[in-house]
């Protein structure tokens, strides 16, 4: 069997590192995605949360943050309970009740 050409060695090396380059990077946005998502399950615990001082500078802060970082309609109206201010169905109003007692 006749040996491959280092032409054709470089080739197939390069294919693998392009294989294993977008394993990489698949595996990276996996991570990514976890950390968000365990992120935004703390946050939203949180808010959920009845330790009213954490709750209440966190959906300030969210109120002040979101409108900002969220360019998309369909992505603004994911977060309207969050965005408005002490709308009597919100769970931000039940927060909201509890700091006045």
């Amino acid at each position: 069997m006749a040996r491959k050409s280092i032409g054709e060695r470089l080739a197939q090396l390069e294919a693998r590192r392009k294989t294993l380059q977008i394993r990489l990077s698949k595996q990276e946005r996996s991570i990514d995605t976890r950390r968000k998502v365990l992120i935004g399950a703390l946050i939203l615990h949180r808010l959920t949360n009845r330790d009213v001082q954490i709750s209440e500078g966190l959906a300030t802060w969210l109120r002040s943050e979101l409108p900002k970082f969220l360019v998309r309609d369909a992505d603004r109206q994911l977060f309207d309970d969050l965005l408005t201010v002490q709308a009597p169905t919100s769970g931000t109003e039940t927060v909201d009740s509890e700091v006045g007692q």
